[in-house]
Order: C-alpha cells, then sequence, then structure tokens
C-alpha cells in the first residue's frame, strides 16, 4: 500500500487552530519516542546478567578499576577467545563460552572491544551451527547478545551473526535458545535505523511475531521487547508487517488483558510504535478491544513503567478521529478520571503524557470538550498551566487552547467557543498564557500567541485588550518586533498593531 504511513502535517503558526495542531502530533513524536525510550525508563540496549535459562550470574561489579585490574580483565577475555579456537573436546568448548560469557557479563562495562579483537564473533557465529547442543547455542548467543548492548561499531561487528541467529527464533530451537538470539537481536535493532533495515531485510520479523504468540511468560516479553526495537521507524513498513502477521493483534489484546505487567509493559510498547508510525496498524488497532483495555490498564495500575506507553498509546490513537474519541468516552470507560489519577500523579512523564492525551480530546466534537470543562481535570489543569515545568505547561497549554475553539476545516480562523474562553480567562489562565509567550521556546511562543489571539478577538465588550494589557501583554509580544522567526514576528506584530495601534484606549 503506498500510504501506509502517516505523512507529517506542516503546522502553519498563524491560520492554524490550536486544536489543528495538537491532533496531529503523534506523527511527529513518533522517532523522538523511539529515541528517548520515555525518559529512559525502559533502555534500548540491554546487558544480560541472568539467562534465559535461569542461570544466574555472579554480581555485577560497579567500581572504577585501576589499570592492573583491567590489564587483567582483557588478558582473562583475549585467553577465554584463544580457548574457544581450540579443536577440543565439546564440554571444553562449552567451559570457553561459559567463561567468555561471565567475563562479558559480570562488569558494568565489559571488555567487549578485547573480544572483537581476539575474533570472538567468528568463532562464536561457528558455536551457532545447527546440530549444536542446547547449551552451546544458548552460551553462544548470550556472549553475541552482551557485545551487541556495547557501542555502536562492538554492536555492528554482529552483522555475520544475524542469519543464524534469526534461524535459531524458529520452532526448532529450544524456548531459552530462541529467546536468548531475539534478546541478542533486539539490542541490534535498538542501535540504528540501519540495522533495522538490515534485520528486516533477512527475515528477523516474521519469527519475533510469532513468540509473542504462545502464552511463554518471559520468551513473550523479549520476543515483544525485541519487536518494539525493530519497528520503530521512521519507516512505517515494519509496523505495517507486523500487525497483518496472522494471531499478532489477537495476542497483543490478550496480553494487555491477562499479562502481568512487565510483559504488558513491553506489549504496550509495540503498541505505542504501531500506533504512531502506521495508518493500516492504528485501523486495525481501533477497530478491536484494545481501546477498553489500554483505559482498564490506566485504571488499575499504578507501575510507571506500564502507565508511560499506555498514556503514549491512548494518545496515539485518540489523536486519529473523533470516532476514537467516541469509542473511549462511551460510559464505564471513565477514561477522564484516570487522566485525572496521571494528572495528580508526582511524575512529570506522567503528568505530561496525561495533558498530550487530553489535549487530542480536547480537539474534537464540542461535547469532548464539555466533558473535560465538567471534570476535575480542568482545575488541574489549570494549577499546572502555573506551576509545572516548561514541558509540562506547553501540553497543558495545548489542552486549554483546544477547549476554546472548533474543529474547523481549510486554513480559516478556528471558530470560538465563547463560553469557554471567558470561563478560562477568569478562572486566571491568562497569565500562565503570556508566560509562554516569553519562552524561548518557540512552540510554546507559539501557543501563547495564539491564545491571546483568541482573548483579544473573542472576549466581549472589547475586554480582551485590555486584559492582556493588564498582564503586560503588550510588552511580551513586543519581544519578537525584530525577533529571527518570521512567523512568530508577523504574528505578534500584528496582533499588537491590530489591537493595540494609534486608536487604542482613545474610548476610556
Amino acid at each position: 500500500m503506498a500510504d501506509e504511513g502517516l505523512t507529517p502535517h506542516r503546522r502553519d503558526p498563524i491560520k492554524s487552530s490550536v486544536g489543528n495542531v495538537a491532533a496531529q502530533r503523534r506523527r511527529q513524536n513518533a522517532v523522538t519516542v523511539g529515541k528517548e525510550r520515555r525518559e529512559s525508563l525502559v533502555r534500548a540496549k540491554r546487558l544480560c546478567r541472568v539467562g534465559t535459562s535461569g542461570d544466574s550470574e555472579v554480581s555485577v561489579d560497579n567500581d572504577m578499576m585501576v589499570d592492573e585490574e583491567q590489564s587483567i580483565l582483557e588478558t582473562q577475555t583475549a585467553a577465554a577467545v584463544e580457548e574457544l579456537k581450540g579443536k577440543g573436546a565439546m564440554h571444553k568448548r562449552v567451559d570457553a563460552l561459559r567463561e567468555l560469557r561471565r567475563i562479558l557479563s559480570r562488569f558494568e562495562f565489559p571488555p567487549v572491544e578485547t573480544a572483537l579483537k581476539a575474533g570472538a564473533i567468528s568463532t562464536l557465529v561457528q558455536c551457532l551451527s545447527f546440530g549444536s547442543p542446547d547449551e552451546q547455542l544458548l552460551e553462544a548467543a548470550w556472549c553475541l547478545t552482551n557485545i551487541a548492548a556495547g557501542k555502536q561499531e562492538e554492536t555492528k561487528a554482529l552483522l555475520p551473526a544475524l542469519p543464524l541467529l534469526i534461524a535459531h527464533l524458529g520452532e526448532k530451537s529450544s524456548l531459552p535458545v530462541a529467546e536468548q538470539c531475539a534478546w541478542a537481536l533486539g539490542n541490534v535493532a535498538g542501535e540504528e535505523e540501519e540495522l533495522r533495515d538490515v534485520l528486516l531485510a533477512q527475515g528477523a520479523l516474521p519469527p519475533l511475531a510469532r513468540m509473542m504468540l504462545p502464552n511463554k511468560g518471559s520468551t513473550v516479553r523479549t520476543a515483544a521487547w525485541a519487536l518494539s526495537n525493530l519497528i520503530k521507524g521512521p519507516d512505517p513498513k515494519a509496523a505495517s508487517e507486523l500487525i497483518r502477521v496472522n494471531g499478532v493483534l489477537d495476542a497483543i489484546l490478550c496480553h494487555l488483558k491477562k499479562a502481568n505487567e512487565e510483559l504488558a509493559t513491553e506489549v504496550a510498547w509495540v503498541v505505542v510504535y504501531l500506533s504512531a508510525l502506521s495508518n493500516v496498524a492504528t485501523s486495525l488497532l481501533v477497530k478491536s478491544d484494545v481501546l477498553p483495555q489500554l483505559v482498564e490498564r490506566l485504571a488499575t495500575t499504578n507501575s510507571l513503567q506500564l502507565l508511560i506507553p499506555v498514556l503514549r498509546s491512548l494518545g496515539n490513537l485518540v489523536a486519529g478521529d473523533s470516532n476514537t474519541i467516541c469509542d473511549i468516552l462511551v460510559p464505564g470507560h471513565k477514561v477522564i478520571e484516570v487522566l485525572v489519577k496521571c494528572l495528580k500523579s508526582e511524575h512529570r512523564v506522567l503528568k505530561k503524557e496525561a495533558a498530550w492525551v487530553l489535549s487530542n480530546i480536547a480537539a474534537g466534537s464540542v461535547e469532548h470538550k464539555q466533558l473535560i470543562c465538567s471534570s476535575e481535570a480542568l482545575a488541574l489543569l489549570l494549577h499546572l498551566l502555573s506551576t509545572s515545568q516548561s514541558d509540562i505547561r506547553k501540553e497543558v497549554a495545548y489542552v486549554l487552547g483546544n477547549l476554546c475553539v472548533s474543529p474547523t476545516e481549510g486554513d480559516g480562523k478556528p471558530r470560538l467557543i465563547q463560553e469557554h474562553l471567558i470561563s478560562l480567562v477568569s478562572r486566571g489562565c491568562l497569565p500562565g498564557f503570556i508566560d509562554l509567550v516569553r519562552s524561548a521556546d518557540i512552540e510554546a511562543a507559539r501557543l501563547g500567541l495564539q491564545f491571546m489571539e483568541l482573548v483579544l478577538r473573542g472576549m466581549p465588550n472589547g475586554e480582551g485588550p485590555k486584559l492582556v494589557e493588564q498582564e503586560d501583554g503588550i510588552d511580551a509580544m513586543e519581544r519578537f518586533q525584530f525577533h529571527e522567526n518570521e512567523d512568530l514576528r508577523n504574528m505578534a506584530n500584528g496582533l499588537v498593531d491590530k489591537y493595540f495601534g494609534e486608536d487604542y484606549g482613545l474610548d476610556d
């Protein structure tokens, strides 16, 4: 399909409404969230310290090693690789693999570079050959997993091993071996787009997708994590391919509904990238039972690691169209109440994500806006606008701005909902928006100017200019008189000229 991906929408900062902007932001956040992995709560690459077979590693040495200790470790690493190259009995090879694996697992910064210089990759690839005992396969895949968790050039060193790692994902492999290979591939996919393209071209996605289907606990969790790294774009083709794999959508629904929080977290991240990147996936997810499952998870969990991808998925889905919003706002789902819970959280990320979801709901119909206005959320949003960190204030500004305008078509100015505007201004929101105008953040400043335009144009009896002047809004706009951003400069100067020109104040 030619239009599988979501085309980014360029914003017109003067003519577009606040609502038109907010409803499209999932398209712009898809790549960003892939890089951030939502405030680094989940690392894109993971060092394996406890094997998939349950073998536990010794405690991690986090202390800074002196040069002598580093030299000893490097000598041990090189010796382990040389031992592995020997042609001794099978048990000696497994012992050598186990020793190398222990070295690569024990330290916070394992001696991967030394292992690569000693020729570990070619030897480990040989150890992955079909017909080898499971213990050998598992140890070799574990070594490769931790090498792939290193620096970019160290991860790229795994290129010769990728075909065999992918081959061992098949049903003929034992679950521990398949899971360990999936872990290694997940580390490779988490490094960069180029490596993801290589994995996709070599056919890694279908077997990883099938590993999500059985209810095998940690195996499903590892497969879901690897898939979230593999499909995170920016190309949408992988996300569209994944959702089409037979049984994947049902597996996602099942795990969101029944799985423990660790597994549900990884599955929710898969939904984040599916809904952010692919129209095909978004459409299928909306038509399924995923929306109530996401809302239910929001209502029942206090896990920060789970709440973040669930909120992000919900925000992506409601950003699509008003029909989706109607689906989650039906009686019984109580999504506004659940988002209020997140706004009250002490965690900055949860407040920001909850405000983002609310901004997409507020961009919908008048009925949707009234649900927010009549809820506890409004007072919390007004408080956050004046007291919270800048990134949260910006998301809150989208919500409040959307509440005051009706959705528009084309390039016309948004139609005011005067009742909502008067209510918000009377509750003291204008100073918060004027503070945004003074922000160095261009997007925040644009939001502030847009809301000031609504106040200047929409407050009854010509009160708008007086209110803006009382809050030093003229001074805030005049900083853009010679600003380098042409759009903001034109918008601010236009407002000053129109509402505070030569005739301003003569009536008084």
